[in-house]
């Protein structure tokens, strides 16, 4: 018999395990970075996403958009200004983000609706989702920028119960209703807990963790927690990794399973991660003893 169909055959059989594994779990995608601006690698992710959705999982997609709310910024003759490394968001800068991730949301809905999907596009304010404080990294002002205080997912679990795919844009009010932009990654961590979600994935422009950053055979594929809180504290991994592990640390802290790490700009990520043995970005599990390979 062909080679090549038997092959196909085998990676069928390799999913089997985690299919099963996963069935009716929530895993949440923080979907971000070179793979929302790459028409055909943003086609790929929401292919990745859907089929999950297919094979019974339960996902909910939460996205960032700071290219283009810079790129709009500029547009309107504005410069983007940013202190740290944050961005700056006064007044007219948070409308313009609010249109902006609006409409990426909406662009996301309608192609997960094109694959035959029924998605439901949010943000942080539809039912009270995401109540924030405002955020002053090292004392620092920046504006409209918040924290998750709170997060209200009833209004998630209602969509998931009836077969919606959920995509959220990171948008928050504060107790006084005023609007505020919330970092992508912080929005997906944060909803990520409020639902125990088994499964964190982060699409980022890395191949994942590395013990050396510059030697780039040093991937690691799979980290402990108690491994990860040792590469923040040592200030080991870089590549501006050390917020998104502390990020990714404090979401198995609080209950989620497993979170992975994985590069957006290898055309369907999320599978080759999901549902081989061997994965190809890095997985941080929440307990020493759990393996994450099945072996076969």
């Amino acid at each position: 018999m062909d080679s090549q169909i038997m092959h196909k055959a085998e990676v069928l059989i390799e999913a089997l395990p985690y299919i099963q594994r996963f069935n009716r779990k929530i895993i949440v995608v923080k979907y971000g970075g070179s793979a929302m601006v790459d028409g055909q690698l943003k086609k790929n992710v929401v292919k990745d996403v859907v089929l999950l959705k297919l094979v019974g999982f339960k996902p909910i997609i939460v996205h960032g958009g700071g290219k283009e709310i810079s790129s709009w910024v500029k547009k309107v003759g504005m410069e983007p200004q940013f202190v740290n490394g944050f961005r700056v968001t006064d007044e007219p800068t948070m409308e313009i983000a609010e249109m902006v991730l609006n409409r990426v949301n909406k662009n996301l809905v309608q192609m997960v609706q094109e694959l035959g999907v029924k998605a439901v596009g949010i943000s942080g304010k539809d039912g009270g989702l995401l109540n924030v404080e405002k955020k002053l990294p090292d004392g620092q002002d920046i504006g409209y920028v918040g924290n998750v205080k709170h997060v209200s997912p009833k209004l998630l679990y209602d969509l998931l119960e009836k077969d919606f795919l959920p995509i959220v844009c990171p948008i928050g009010y504060d107790d006084s209703f005023r609007t505020y932009n919330i970092n992508a990654d912080d929005a997906a961590c944060a909803i990520a807990k409020a639902v125990n979600a088994e499964k964190l994935a982060f699409l980022t422009d890395v191949e994942g963790v590395y013990r050396d950053f510059e030697d780039k055979s040093t991937l690691i594929s799979e980290l402990t927690l108690n491994e990860a809180e040792r590469f923040v504290a040592q200030g080991m991994a870089g590549g501006g990794m050390i917020p998104k592990l502390q990020s990714c640390v404090d979401a198995l802290k609080q209950g989620v399973s497993r979170v992975h790490i994985l590069d957006g700009r290898i055309p369907h990520c999320l599978l080759l991660e999901i549902f081989t043995n061997k994965g190809i970005g890095t997985a941080i599990l929440n307990s020493e003893e759990e393996r994450y390979f099945y072996e076969g």
